[in-house]
Protein backbone atom coordinates (compact mmCIF):
# COMPACT_ATOMS: atom_id res chain seq x y z
CA UNK A 1 0.00 0.00 0.00
CA UNK A 2 1.19 3.49 -0.75
CA UNK A 3 1.92 5.96 2.01
CA UNK A 4 -0.38 8.96 1.73
CA UNK A 5 2.23 11.12 3.46
CA UNK A 6 4.50 10.82 0.42
CA UNK A 7 1.88 11.90 -2.11
CA UNK A 8 2.27 15.28 -3.79
CA UNK A 9 -0.35 18.00 -3.38
CA UNK A 10 -1.50 17.42 -6.97
CA UNK A 11 -1.85 13.68 -6.43
CA UNK A 12 -3.72 14.20 -3.17
CA UNK A 13 -6.21 16.38 -5.02
CA UNK A 14 -6.83 13.51 -7.45
CA UNK A 15 -7.20 10.94 -4.65
CA UNK A 16 -10.85 11.63 -3.90
CA UNK A 17 -14.04 9.65 -3.53
CA UNK A 18 -16.81 10.13 -6.08
CA UNK A 19 -20.28 9.20 -4.89
CA UNK A 20 -23.55 8.72 -6.71
CA UNK A 21 -27.05 7.26 -6.40
CA UNK A 22 -26.83 6.17 -10.04
CA UNK A 23 -26.11 2.45 -10.37
CA UNK A 24 -25.30 2.74 -14.07
CA UNK A 25 -22.71 5.44 -13.37
CA UNK A 26 -21.17 3.28 -10.66
CA UNK A 27 -20.95 0.27 -12.94
CA UNK A 28 -19.41 2.35 -15.72
CA UNK A 29 -16.76 3.74 -13.36
CA UNK A 30 -16.01 0.83 -11.02
CA UNK A 31 -17.38 -2.26 -12.77
CA UNK A 32 -14.13 -3.25 -14.47
CA UNK A 33 -12.20 -2.78 -11.21
CA UNK A 34 -14.59 -5.07 -9.32
CA UNK A 35 -14.70 -7.71 -12.05
CA UNK A 36 -10.92 -7.85 -12.27
CA UNK A 37 -10.90 -9.50 -8.80
CA UNK A 38 -14.19 -11.42 -8.73
CA UNK A 39 -13.28 -13.62 -5.77
CA UNK A 40 -12.36 -10.87 -3.35
CA UNK A 41 -15.12 -8.61 -4.66
CA UNK A 42 -17.81 -11.30 -4.72
CA UNK A 43 -20.18 -9.57 -2.29
CA UNK A 44 -20.10 -6.21 -4.05
CA UNK A 45 -20.59 -7.87 -7.43
CA UNK A 46 -23.58 -9.89 -6.28
CA UNK A 47 -25.14 -6.87 -4.54
CA UNK A 48 -24.78 -4.87 -7.76
CA UNK A 49 -26.27 -7.76 -9.74
CA UNK A 50 -29.26 -8.01 -7.40
CA UNK A 51 -29.84 -4.25 -7.46
CA UNK A 52 -29.70 -4.22 -11.25
CA UNK A 53 -32.26 -7.04 -11.40
CA UNK A 54 -34.62 -6.07 -8.58
CA UNK A 55 -34.27 -2.29 -8.36
CA UNK A 56 -33.02 0.12 -5.72
CA UNK A 57 -35.40 -1.23 -3.07
CA UNK A 58 -33.78 -4.68 -3.05
CA UNK A 59 -32.10 -4.17 0.36
CA UNK A 60 -34.21 -1.48 1.99
CA UNK A 61 -36.42 1.53 1.52
CA UNK A 62 -33.61 4.09 1.29
CA UNK A 63 -31.76 4.44 -2.03
CA UNK A 64 -28.30 2.84 -2.20
CA UNK A 65 -25.23 5.06 -2.34
CA UNK A 66 -22.22 4.09 -4.44
CA UNK A 67 -18.67 5.36 -4.51
CA UNK A 68 -15.29 4.85 -6.17
CA UNK A 69 -11.78 6.11 -5.49
CA UNK A 70 -9.12 7.11 -8.03
CA UNK A 71 -5.42 6.70 -7.37
CA UNK A 72 -2.95 9.40 -8.48
CA UNK A 73 -2.50 7.41 -11.71
CA UNK A 74 -6.18 7.90 -12.48
CA UNK A 75 -6.98 4.20 -12.04
CA UNK A 76 -9.91 3.08 -9.89
CA UNK A 77 -8.49 1.34 -6.81
CA UNK A 78 -11.41 1.31 -4.41
CA UNK A 79 -15.20 1.12 -4.30
CA UNK A 80 -18.04 0.84 -1.81
CA UNK A 81 -21.79 0.37 -1.68
CA UNK A 82 -24.04 1.56 1.12
CA UNK A 83 -27.55 0.07 1.24
CA UNK A 84 -29.19 1.54 4.39
CA UNK A 85 -29.76 0.20 7.00
CA UNK A 86 -26.80 -2.07 6.21
CA UNK A 87 -23.27 -0.82 6.90
CA UNK A 88 -21.00 0.28 4.04
CA UNK A 89 -19.62 -2.66 2.07
CA UNK A 90 -16.01 -2.09 1.01
CA UNK A 91 -13.87 -3.47 -1.80
CA UNK A 92 -10.17 -4.04 -1.49
CA UNK A 93 -8.49 -0.63 -1.45
CA UNK A 94 -5.31 1.16 -0.31
CA UNK A 95 -5.16 2.26 3.32
CA UNK A 96 -5.35 5.94 2.35
CA UNK A 97 -8.58 5.29 0.46
CA UNK A 98 -10.15 3.59 3.50
CA UNK A 99 -9.01 6.51 5.67
CA UNK A 100 -10.49 9.07 3.26
CA UNK A 101 -13.76 7.17 3.00
CA UNK A 102 -14.17 7.00 6.78
CA UNK A 103 -13.60 10.75 7.03
CA UNK A 104 -15.99 11.42 4.15
CA UNK A 105 -18.81 9.31 5.60
CA UNK A 106 -18.27 10.60 9.14
CA UNK A 107 -18.48 14.21 7.97
CA UNK A 108 -21.54 13.46 5.85
CA UNK A 109 -23.30 12.05 8.91
CA UNK A 110 -22.58 15.11 11.05
CA UNK A 111 -24.47 18.13 9.65
CA UNK A 112 -26.22 20.28 12.21
CA UNK A 113 -28.89 18.31 14.00
CA UNK A 114 -28.15 15.04 12.19
CA UNK A 115 -27.77 11.70 13.88
CA UNK A 116 -24.24 10.44 13.31
CA UNK A 117 -25.25 6.89 14.22
CA UNK A 118 -26.59 6.39 10.68
CA UNK A 119 -23.30 4.63 9.89
CA UNK A 120 -23.34 1.89 12.49
CA UNK A 121 -20.51 -0.28 11.21
CA UNK A 122 -18.51 -1.50 8.24
CA UNK A 123 -18.24 -4.72 6.25
CA UNK A 124 -15.20 -5.90 4.29
CA UNK A 125 -12.08 -8.02 4.18
CA UNK A 126 -10.12 -7.80 7.42
CA UNK A 127 -7.37 -5.34 6.30
CA UNK A 128 -9.72 -2.77 4.76
CA UNK A 129 -12.38 -3.08 7.49
CA UNK A 130 -9.74 -2.49 10.17
CA UNK A 131 -8.21 0.45 8.27
CA UNK A 132 -11.65 2.04 7.94
CA UNK A 133 -12.43 1.43 11.62
CA UNK A 134 -9.11 2.99 12.68
CA UNK A 135 -9.95 6.15 10.76
CA UNK A 136 -13.57 6.15 11.95
CA UNK A 137 -12.51 5.96 15.60
CA UNK A 138 -10.06 8.83 15.14
CA UNK A 139 -12.65 10.97 13.39
CA UNK A 140 -15.69 10.27 15.58
CA UNK A 141 -14.43 9.04 18.94
CA UNK A 142 -16.61 5.95 18.57
CA UNK A 143 -15.30 2.46 19.29
CA UNK A 144 -15.55 -0.71 17.23
CA UNK A 145 -16.94 -4.08 18.16
CA UNK A 146 -16.81 -7.31 16.19
CA UNK A 147 -20.23 -8.45 15.02
CA UNK A 148 -19.16 -11.31 12.74
CA UNK A 149 -15.98 -12.86 11.42
CA UNK A 150 -16.56 -14.88 8.27
CA UNK A 151 -14.12 -16.91 6.22
CA UNK A 152 -14.38 -16.80 2.45
CA UNK A 153 -13.87 -20.19 0.78
CA UNK A 154 -13.35 -21.18 -2.85
CA UNK A 155 -14.25 -24.57 -4.26
CA UNK A 156 -11.23 -26.55 -5.41
CA UNK A 157 -12.04 -30.15 -6.41
CA UNK A 158 -15.63 -31.10 -5.46
CA UNK A 159 -15.86 -34.19 -3.26
CA UNK A 160 -18.83 -36.14 -1.87
CA UNK A 161 -20.44 -34.43 1.11
CA UNK A 162 -20.66 -37.53 3.31
CA UNK A 163 -22.91 -40.52 3.98
CA UNK A 164 -26.28 -39.31 2.76
CA UNK A 165 -28.09 -42.42 1.58
CA UNK A 166 -31.39 -40.92 0.54
CA UNK A 167 -32.70 -37.89 -1.23
CA UNK A 168 -32.20 -35.73 -4.25
CA UNK A 169 -31.78 -32.07 -5.13
CA UNK A 170 -34.32 -30.06 -7.08
CA UNK A 171 -34.64 -26.42 -8.03
CA UNK A 172 -37.15 -24.50 -5.91
CA UNK A 173 -40.09 -22.85 -7.66
CA UNK A 174 -42.60 -20.17 -6.74
CA UNK A 175 -44.75 -22.95 -5.23
CA UNK A 176 -42.04 -23.28 -2.57
CA UNK A 177 -42.05 -19.58 -1.64
CA UNK A 178 -43.87 -19.94 1.69
CA UNK A 179 -41.57 -22.77 2.79
CA UNK A 180 -38.45 -20.81 1.80
CA UNK A 181 -39.75 -17.71 3.57
CA UNK A 182 -40.21 -19.64 6.82
CA UNK A 183 -36.77 -21.18 6.49
CA UNK A 184 -35.05 -17.89 5.58
CA UNK A 185 -36.71 -16.18 8.53
CA UNK A 186 -35.45 -18.98 10.79
CA UNK A 187 -32.00 -18.68 9.21
CA UNK A 188 -32.09 -14.96 10.00
CA UNK A 189 -32.99 -15.61 13.63
CA UNK A 190 -30.17 -18.15 13.93
CA UNK A 191 -27.51 -15.99 12.31
CA UNK A 192 -28.58 -12.39 12.85
CA UNK A 193 -28.80 -11.93 9.08
CA UNK A 194 -31.81 -10.93 6.96
CA UNK A 195 -33.29 -8.17 9.17
CA UNK A 196 -36.75 -6.75 8.63
CA UNK A 197 -38.23 -7.61 5.26
CA UNK A 198 -34.91 -8.90 3.93
CA UNK A 199 -35.98 -12.56 4.15
CA UNK A 200 -38.85 -11.98 1.72
CA UNK A 201 -36.62 -10.00 -0.60
CA UNK A 202 -33.99 -12.74 -0.50
CA UNK A 203 -36.55 -15.42 -1.34
CA UNK A 204 -37.93 -13.47 -4.29
CA UNK A 205 -34.45 -12.65 -5.53
CA UNK A 206 -33.33 -16.29 -5.50
CA UNK A 207 -36.54 -17.52 -7.13
CA UNK A 208 -36.24 -14.90 -9.87
CA UNK A 209 -33.11 -16.57 -11.26
CA UNK A 210 -33.78 -20.19 -10.17
CA UNK A 211 -31.10 -19.76 -7.51
CA UNK A 212 -32.69 -21.72 -4.64
CA UNK A 213 -32.31 -25.50 -4.32
CA UNK A 214 -34.09 -27.95 -2.03
CA UNK A 215 -32.90 -31.36 -0.87
CA UNK A 216 -35.85 -33.75 -0.68
CA UNK A 217 -36.30 -37.14 0.96
CA UNK A 218 -39.41 -39.09 -0.09
CA UNK A 219 -40.82 -35.87 -1.52
CA UNK A 220 -40.31 -33.86 1.70
CA UNK A 221 -37.96 -30.85 1.60
CA UNK A 222 -35.36 -31.28 4.36
CA UNK A 223 -32.72 -28.62 3.56
CA UNK A 224 -31.98 -25.73 1.24
CA UNK A 225 -29.08 -23.81 -0.24
CA UNK A 226 -28.96 -20.90 -2.64
CA UNK A 227 -26.57 -19.62 -5.26
CA UNK A 228 -26.09 -16.07 -6.54
CA UNK A 229 -26.36 -14.94 -10.12
CA UNK A 230 -23.16 -15.61 -12.05
CA UNK A 231 -20.98 -12.50 -12.35
CA UNK A 232 -17.60 -12.70 -14.07
CA UNK A 233 -17.97 -16.50 -14.17
CA UNK A 234 -18.23 -16.48 -10.37
CA UNK A 235 -21.09 -17.56 -8.08
CA UNK A 236 -21.49 -17.73 -4.32
CA UNK A 237 -23.38 -20.34 -2.33
CA UNK A 238 -25.38 -18.97 0.62
CA UNK A 239 -28.46 -19.44 2.79
CA UNK A 240 -27.68 -23.04 3.68
CA UNK A 241 -30.35 -24.14 6.14
CA UNK A 242 -31.75 -27.33 7.68
CA UNK A 243 -34.64 -27.22 10.20
CA UNK A 244 -33.48 -28.20 13.72
CA UNK A 245 -35.46 -31.46 13.82
CA UNK A 246 -33.69 -32.65 10.65
CA UNK A 247 -30.12 -31.72 11.48
CA UNK A 248 -27.28 -34.16 11.96
CA UNK A 249 -28.24 -36.35 8.99
CA UNK A 250 -25.98 -34.81 6.34
CA UNK A 251 -28.66 -32.88 4.48
CA UNK A 252 -26.87 -29.50 4.62
CA UNK A 253 -23.74 -31.05 3.18
CA UNK A 254 -25.73 -32.85 0.49
CA UNK A 255 -27.55 -29.76 -0.74
CA UNK A 256 -24.39 -27.63 -0.59
CA UNK A 257 -22.45 -30.20 -2.61
CA UNK A 258 -25.33 -30.42 -5.09
CA UNK A 259 -25.54 -26.68 -5.77
CA UNK A 260 -21.75 -26.44 -5.94
CA UNK A 261 -21.54 -29.18 -8.57
CA UNK A 262 -24.45 -27.70 -10.48
CA UNK A 263 -22.77 -24.28 -10.57
CA UNK A 264 -19.60 -25.84 -11.98
CA UNK A 265 -21.63 -27.76 -14.57
CA UNK A 266 -23.40 -24.53 -15.57
CA UNK A 267 -20.03 -22.93 -16.35
CA UNK A 268 -18.99 -21.12 -13.18
CA UNK A 269 -15.19 -20.98 -13.02
CA UNK A 270 -15.19 -19.86 -9.40
CA UNK A 271 -17.63 -21.15 -6.75
CA UNK A 272 -17.43 -19.41 -3.37
CA UNK A 273 -19.10 -19.35 0.02
CA UNK A 274 -18.72 -17.72 3.42
CA UNK A 275 -18.74 -19.53 6.76
CA UNK A 276 -19.03 -17.97 10.21
CA UNK A 277 -15.80 -18.73 12.06
CA UNK A 278 -17.82 -19.12 15.26
CA UNK A 279 -19.36 -22.27 13.73
CA UNK A 280 -16.63 -24.95 13.48
CA UNK A 281 -19.13 -27.52 12.21
CA UNK A 282 -19.95 -25.62 9.02
CA UNK A 283 -16.31 -24.72 8.40
CA UNK A 284 -15.29 -28.37 8.64
CA UNK A 285 -18.21 -29.44 6.44
CA UNK A 286 -17.35 -27.06 3.62
CA UNK A 287 -13.73 -28.14 3.63
CA UNK A 288 -14.80 -31.78 3.38
CA UNK A 289 -16.83 -30.88 0.29
CA UNK A 290 -13.73 -29.36 -1.31
CA UNK A 291 -13.72 -25.67 -0.33
CA UNK A 292 -10.44 -24.01 0.58
CA UNK A 293 -9.90 -20.78 2.61
CA UNK A 294 -9.26 -17.50 0.79
CA UNK A 295 -9.46 -14.70 3.39
CA UNK A 296 -11.41 -13.48 6.42
CA UNK A 297 -14.06 -10.76 6.33
CA UNK A 298 -15.22 -8.64 9.27
CA UNK A 299 -18.49 -6.99 10.05
CA UNK A 300 -17.74 -4.36 12.67
CA UNK A 301 -20.13 -2.20 14.67
CA UNK A 302 -19.49 1.32 15.98
CA UNK A 303 -20.57 2.48 19.43
CA UNK A 304 -20.49 6.12 20.63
Amino acid sequence: MRCAGRATRASLERMAWTTTYDLDAFQAAAGAFLRARPVRHTVLLTVVSSLAAAGSGRYGDQPPLYGWWRAPSGAIEGAYIRTPPHPPLLSAMPAEAADALARTLADADRPAGADRSRVTGVNGARPVAEAFADAWERRTGETRGVDHVQRLYRLATPTPSGPVLRGRARTATTADRDLLLRWYEAFGRDTGALPGDEAARAVDDRLSHHGATLWEVDGEPVATAAVSRAVAATVRVSLVYTPPRLRGQGYAGAVTAAVSRAARTAGAERVLLFADLANPTSNALYQRIGYRPVEDHLRLTFTP
